[in-house]
């Protein structure tokens, strides 16, 4: 059996955006996680795919160390098939990501 357990880890963040400083903080942290592979899920919550649990905590513990100095930051980590098993209340998924609980995804 493979070691291969695919995981997504959410960043969701409140960020204070009162003064210059503040704004800077906050472009700098957002751009920190769009080079470090996280895609935008809403607009403060952020996600990255990982392998599996050990590299899902490496990318937590890289999060850390380029956290912004105020606001609120928290991660969550679960398995693909518990992202796939998201209820959307309303609307419609309009996302590029491809998302299955299958290995292997024919496009």
């Amino acid at each position: 059996m493979s070691n291969f357990r695919f995981m997504r880890t959410l960043l969701m963040f409140d960020l204070p955006t009162l003064t210059a400083q503040d704004r800077r903080h906050f472009q700098k942290f957002v751009k920190y996680l769009e080079k470090s592979g996280y895609i935008r899920f809403e607009k403060s919550i952020y996600m990255k795919m990982t392998l599996n649990a050990s590299q899902a905590e490496k990318v937590i513990a890289d999060a850390k160390k380029n956290l912004p100095p105020a606001g609120i930051v928290a991660a969550l980590t679960i398995t693909e098939k518990e992202f796939n098993g998201m209820d959307y209340l309303l609307g419609e998924i309009t996302s590029d990501v491809v998302s299955s609980p299958d290995r292997v995804v024919d496009l």
